[in-house]
């Protein structure tokens, strides 16, 4: 048990380095979000030069307003005026030019938000089924959503601070050069170059702690939410109190892993301020000392000042944006893997859609597993006429889910093939293939919607009359009738509000409405009582009426009517025939039914 633990947690940790991921995956992936948008990408741009100029430009507007108010050219009013509209002009339009730009380009920020969230969305739904049983549920939307907003912060902060910031220190060290001594360049660039080695460098070694902090937020989310869902579980238990003491101990150590992120973040933003005040103090010492000789003046000081703390101010925060910019990058790759994982189960190149003109279905020499080294179903040939309700039976573990799943294709056989009309199901496409078979399952799931928009779910474009026929034929418009807000239910999460009789009803109206030739109960009454089954069975008999039918089940009473029971054991038929014809064989059915005759009657002697 440990040891899985442990590779399960190796597996779900993040790599160590920006070398570890697939930078190129992550730039192709984001690329086309700005090329669908080149226009909108190109005039914010313009607008992002824009600001950058004007904004270089304040510190020698500043510089000349000093120059123009001392004192031996106080009298010379028009100067300093000029260069003071000059200024409040440039600082206005800095600001304009950036919100403009920000405007223009929200929209590419916003639409690769969506594009990505739709397409993992998608991807995710055609992932096959094993997939899904082994996802944690919590951790996974936590992994999309950062996901998503690393995308938005890495389009925005790439293209509107690394590339801005780059522009500004060129243009600033060029003034620098050409009006001062080479000096203020130097030390500038300098001062630059630690800046963002020593950024870097305390950045990756901060990383261990921001992806445990990941790692665990992600982990509590998760327990966090499968307690929620298993409410009911903990209740009859009465777990609440351990519930919340495992909670905590993922929250202490969520709560270590960010300090020890806080006080990493402590020396990395000490560090730089360091940086930014030795080389500022350096450089104004250099000024103070030209004023003094008579080399520059005292608006070149400031404009000298100015210039560094225009440049320190984004550089800093650029110390903020590679952190982020990691982190997203670390995120997105988590995201992106999703996108890059392999669906088990596709359709073929020349794939065609599956035609049911009568929906006679064959398992020919059929095996399967679930996992390598346990099989499931071997050597399985089963034949289905077209229209005949053909029930499978047999102990716990003997396969019979498994050939519904087989059919709906959630899983691929190892060896032999299924045809439905001659057709192999591999030869046709996934979405054909669903849309000819409706499923009733043991366990309906809801959405946590109104009742009439479960049903509905069945064939989310049918009119009115036809989702209330489908209800009609299922038996369920009386109970409908019986509620305060009749359709408009809410059922609530996985229908939780509606008992179990009312679930498999709502499920046989979602199959009515889907219309589909082919019908699969996977054990649609095992958990009902006997009024609540004869219920539902009289809603399955009337709606396999004139369809091929699978039906799945434990309690041999329910299929007792069925055209063909076939009795599987260890994966493959032993027996099949009608009722009568296999009670008098007296062989594998004969014992199963004496023995739930035995447990039937001892269950009604009991007092």
């Amino acid at each position: 048990m440990a040891s899985s633990k442990k590779q399960k947690r190796s597996a779900e940790t993040p790599p160590k380095s920006v070398s570890d991921l697939d930078l190129g995956f992550i730039g192709r992936s984001i690329w086309p979000y700005l090329w669908a948008y080149r226009g909108r990408v190109a005039i914010a741009l313009v607008f992002l030069v824009a600001a950058k100029g004007v904004a270089v430009a304040m510190p020698w507007a500043l510089k000349h307003i000093v120059d123009g108010l001392d004192s031996q050219q106080a009298q010379v009013v028009a100067v300093p005026l000029a260069f003071l509209l000059a200024y409040g002009f440039f600082r206005f339009t800095s600001v304009a030019f950036g919100e403009l730009r920000d405007a223009i380009f929200s929209r590419v920020t916003e639409r690769a938000m969506r594009r990505a969230s739709l397409e993992v969305f998608e991807h995710l739904h055609q992932l096959e089924l094993d997939y899904h049983l082994s996802r944690q549920t919590g951790g996974l939307s936590r992994d999309i959503e950062r996901g998503t907003s690393g995308i938005h912060f890495l389009l925005r902060f790439l293209v509107f601070n690394i590339v801005p910031t780059i522009l500004e220190l060129s243009m600033v060290a060029a003034i620098l050069i050409i009006n001062f001594n080479v000096w203020f360049a130097l030390i500038t660039l300098f001062a630059v170059v630690v800046f963002v080695l020593f950024t870097v460098v305390i950045t990756e070694w901060r990383n261990r702690f921001v992806r445990e902090a990941n790692t665990l937020d992600s982990q509590t989310n998760t327990r966090a939410i499968d307690s929620l869902l298993n409410y009911e579980t903990v209740k009859y238990f009465g777990n609440e109190a351990w519930e919340a003491q495992y909670y905590d101990q993922n929250l202490k150590q969520w709560e270590d892993a960010r300090l020890k992120n806080r006080m990493s973040l402590l020396m990395l933003n000490t560090g730089q301020a360091l940086i930014v005040s030795a080389s500022l103090t350096m450089m104004m010492w250099l000024a103070a000392r030209d004023v003094v000789s008579g080399t520059i003046t005292l608006g070149d000081l400031v404009m000298v000042n100015a210039y560094v703390i225009q440049l320190f101010i984004p550089l800093n925060f650029l110390g903020f944006v590679y952190r982020e910019i990691r982190r997203a990058l670390t995120d997105i790759e988590k995201l992106f893997s999703l996108l890059k994982r392999p669906a088990a189960i596709v359709d073929r190149p020349d794939a065609t859609e599956l035609v049911v003109p009568e929906g006679r279905i064959v398992f020919d020499r059929v095996a399967f597993g679930y996992h390598a080294g346990r099989t499931i179903l071997q050597d399985f040939s089963l034949q289905i006429d077209a229209g005949q309700k053909v029930a499978l039976v047999g102990s716990s573990g003997a396969g019979k889910s498994t050939v519904g799943r087989l059919l709906f294709r959630f899983y691929d056989p190892s060896a032999g093939d299924i045809r439905i009309d001659g057709q192999s199901i591999r030869s046709v496409t996934q979405f054909s293939l669903r849309q000819a078979i409706g499923v009733v399952p043991q366990d309906t799931v809801l959405f946590n919607d109104s009742l009439i928009n479960n049903v509905r779910y069945g064939k989310p474009d049918a009119p009115d009359e036809a989702v209330w026929q489908a209800i009609r034929m299922a038996h369920l418009e009386d109970f409908i009738n019986s509620l305060p807000e009749r359709e408009q239910t809410q059922v609530g999460e996985r229908g939780l509000k509606v008992s179990g009789g009312e679930k498999q009803r709502i499920a046989i109206a979602r199959v009515l409405l889907k219309n589909p030739p082919i019908l699969v109960f996977d054990e649609a009454t095992s958990a009902l009582d006997s009024h609540a089954e004869q219920a539902i069975l009289t809603a399955m008999n009337e709606v396999s009426r004139n369809r091929t039918s699978i039906v799945i089940a434990h309690r041999l009473s329910t299929v007792i009517d069925a055209d063909v029971i076939v009795v599987m054991q260890g994966g493959q038929v032993v027996e099949s025939g009608t009722h009568a014809k296999l009670l008098a064989a007296d062989g594998v059915y004969a014992s199963l039914w004496r023995t739930q005759l035995d447990s039937q009657a001892r269950e009604e002697d009991v007092p």
